[in-house]
């Protein structure tokens, strides 16, 4: 026979202050792990979500990033002229080159200095990425030292709304409109015309090529017969597998801060809960005789003050996802290590991480409850009675 869950909680609702503050100690814990995972989360999302599957970025061969890489204008021609692109509306291939420049700028409220990506591009980029919509004003004007700036580059840096300047390269430019791009990293960079870039960056290559595909089920072919044609050389990716690889370096790193942190922790909140378990079991000892003297097996014994630490646990682990909540949303940046310029996103404190969380409380629950409940199945039970 089993020994009810309502004695355990009847236990814990006899000692309130130091369930309380185990619980609270692994709430912390829990907290802390739910906070940093979701910093890794967000900064995944915002690459892994920037680009396309119906597109193909095309970098020089043996280039890492489109910082490191040069492709010619006559190679761009050539890429627009081949049968696998899609043609838009208009009736003009669907590709955009683009030169990529790194830009310092000061943040608001005088934050220090943040590089910021500063996209050049032609109109035709407008379409050939589906998730890019002006929001606000307009896009700039061809032939003009004109830009628009990302949703939540307009968050962190000042001088950012329509009519603002915006001066980088000994050169003003112009903010005619603000973009949105569903939450990727677009939304963090600067894009104007990448012929009024070329000239101040005194560069006269572009730095990547993108471009639609008719077909993206024959991105293995197309991918070849690029990479394999000696005008061009360049190498070819799906164009949202190329960002998302940008976010596993530093997302490794952080998911790997996350658990080291919580580890270290958690280590105090296992040792909370054992002493709290430990003076459970010394203040109960006449009630574990008495268990004992009217048939409990040893096992319910065990089992009851292991379900009474991990009651604990959950209560800690609820509570640490309520606390952690509130930063679901909140809007943060880091560098991009791959591409040394700042990347703003949004803390993601998703269902499977508060589940997640939960289970790590339980876990810290039972190891510090397994040895006091140890100890408790192996009482004496005359030593127990004798002290009632």
């Amino acid at each position: 026979m089993k020994i009810p869950i309502i004695y355990n909680l009847r236990s814990l609702r006899q000692r309130p202050v130091s369930t309380v503050t185990t619980a609270l100690g692994m709430a912390l814990v829990v907290a802390v792990f739910i906070a940093m995972m979701a910093l890794s989360n967000g900064f995944s999302a915002a690459l892994r979500s920037t680009g396309s599957t119906e597109n193909v970025l095309l970098i020089r061969q043996g280039a890492n990033q489109e910082m490191n890489s040069g492709i010619s204008r006559d190679a761009a021609r050539v890429v627009s002229g081949m049968p696998f692109v899609e043609t838009g509306a208009d009736g003009l291939p669907m590709v955009s080159p683009e030169t990529y420049v790194v830009v310092p700028l000061p943040r608001a409220e005088g934050r220090g200095m943040a590089n910021v990506v500063a996209r050049g591009v032609g109109l035709t980029a407008f379409d050939v990425r589906k998730d890019i919509e002006i929001t606000d004003g307009r896009a700039f004007r061809s032939g003009a030292r004109e830009v628009v700036v990302g949703k939540t580059f307009t968050e962190r840096f000042d001088n950012s709304d329509i009519g603002d300047t915006v001066r980088f390269a000994t050169e003003d430019w112009v903010i005619v409109g603000h973009f949105s791009a569903g939450g990727s990293s677009f939304e963090s960079e600067i894009w104007g015309e990448n012929e009024q870039f070329m000239p101040v960056f005194r560069g006269q290559i572009f730095q990547s090529v993108t471009f639609r595909m008719r077909d993206p089920a024959a991105f293995d072919g197309i991918k070849e017969m690029l990479e394999g044609d000696s005008r061009l050389n360049v190498d070819a990716f799906r164009e949202l597998e190329f960002y998302a690889n940008q976010s596993t370096l530093l997302s490794q790193v952080l998911s790997f801060i996350a658990v080291f942190i919580s580890t270290i922790m958690a280590v105090g909140a296992v040792f909370g809960a054992v002493n709290t378990m430990y003076a459970a079991v010394a203040s109960r000892a006449p009630e574990i005789g008495v268990l004992l003297t009217l048939g409990f097996k040893r096992r319910n014994v065990l089992t009851s003050f292991i379900a009474e630490a991990s009651l604990i646990a959950l209560l800690g682990g609820a509570i640490g996802c309520l606390m952690a909540l509130p930063i679901n949303g909140l809007v943060t940046s880091t560098t991009n290590w791959n591409t040394f310029s700042e990347v703003a996103f949004a803390f993601r404190v998703t269902p499977s991480l508060l589940v997640t969380g939960v289970v790590f409380s339980v876990l810290m629950g039972l190891l510090g409850g397994f040895f006091p409940a140890w100890k408790a199945a192996r009482a004496n039970v005359v030593d127990s009675l004798r002290q009632a």
